[in-house]
């Protein structure tokens, strides 16, 4: 396991006034859900154009003074990202691939015009805020603490410009379990929106993004499906990504194709993963292009055993049914195919310390 090296700033901690009775933390713990119950603590840091990086502080979970005229709130300099720390076997805590989050955290500040934080810093702002709320891990099964780091512009100021001050922020959110094995697959809605077009911000993991999906997963629920699929914007035939994840599809020949990272699609840090792990298994797997027609033929003749969704949040998600104006198509026999749990189960083992880490992703912080 790796393991980290000292940050550059000292964090300072701010005692808090009243923290969650152990009551109430057990209550939360016991059927955590996600993203709605949030630890007693968060990191901050601040950076100006004078000063750079500094006042690292570790601080009661609470709201944020904002000036009104703050640049995040009118020309939307915002960037996050999302990563799970992990209760390992031995009862240590762990983190899985953070300076992979780093890294793209800073891909993502280079194209709103952010400034980059150092990526040690970055791991340790996220090592702190684990170690203060490590109490907040969920007692349910399969359970993690998920984190949230991000960004965003704090200068007051009208104009179209990069700001010359932000914060970034760490928060922590017990997480329950999204999907264990023998799951129902989800149902996947195409939609007539496009997410990202070329030269724009689609491999940024920027908050404007996830906006501009509100409106067509919203439309994918209301027709009965759990996620909604986003195609190319200049042909509107090449699948690119869910609404928040990317996707995997498993043929008979013993291949996996993913979309190629164009520019349009974010660059999952589990996708990487998976294809390190599906090559690992001696599979084939392709990055390109794959058309919804292809999907759908592949479906048909049985040439495509298997479809699923990976992200962070979800892990591994199988996919069963998909769905458009001209009908829907069933894969596979519509629930979670053998590769997709066989992956899933090999990543989850690998985060959890269940199974050797041989590729150095999983770092310990305790």
């Amino acid at each position: 396991m790796a393991t980290l090296a000292d940050a550059s700033l000292s964090f300072t901690r701010v005692p808090h006034p009243a923290p969650a009775s152990a009551e109430v933390r057990a209550q939360v713990l016991a059927n955590p859900g996600f993203g709605t119950k949030f630890s007693d603590h968060m990191v901050s840091i601040e950076w100006s154009e004078d000063k750079g990086w500094h006042k690292a502080e570790i601080l009661p979970y609470g709201p944020i003074a904002l000036d009104p005229a703050a640049s995040v709130l009118h020309y939307a300099q915002e960037i996050f990202e999302g990563l799970k720390a992990y209760r390992l076997a031995d009862g240590g805590i762990a983190l899985f691939r953070p300076h992979a989050n780093a890294a793209r955290f800073n891909a993502s500040a280079r194209r709103l015009a952010m400034p980059e934080i150092p990526e040690e810093l970055f791991v340790e702002a996220v090592r702190q805020l684990v170690l203060t709320d490590n109490e907040w891990f969920p007692t349910v099964e399969g359970g993690s603490l998920y984190l949230r780091p991000f960004m965003f512009a704090t200068e007051a100021f009208l104009g179209v410009r990069p700001a010359k001050s932000y914060r970034f922020l760490v928060i922590a959110s017990p997480a329950g379990n999204y999907f264990k094995s023998g799951s129902p697959a989800v149902s996947i809605w195409v939609s007539d929106y496009t997410r990202a077009a070329p030269g724009g911000t689609g491999a940024a993991k920027c908050g404007g993004n996830y906006a501009a999906s509100l409106v067509p997963t919203a439309e994918a629920f209301a027709r009965g499906h759990d996620q909604v699929l986003f195609l190319d914007a200049a042909q509107h035939m090449w699948v690119e990504e869910l609404g928040g994840m990317n996707l995997f599809f498993v043929h008979a020949d013993g291949s996996l194709i993913t979309p190629a990272l164009t520019g349009t699609i974010l660059p999952g840090i589990t996708r990487e993963s998976l294809i390190m792990l599906a090559r690992e298994e001696g599979l084939t797997v392709k990055e390109g292009r794959y058309s919804l027609d292809q999907w759908r033929e592949d479906a048909a003749s049985g040439q495509l055993l298997e479809t699923f969704a990976c992200g962070t949040a979800a892990v591994v998600t199988p996919v069963g049914k998909v769905a458009d104006h001209n009908g829907e198509f069933v894969i596979g026999t519509g629930g979670p195919g053998q590769l997709t749990q066989k992956l899933r189960q090999r990543l989850v083992a690998i985060q959890r310390g269940d199974e050797a880490d041989t590729h150095g992703w999983v770092t310990r912080i305790a």
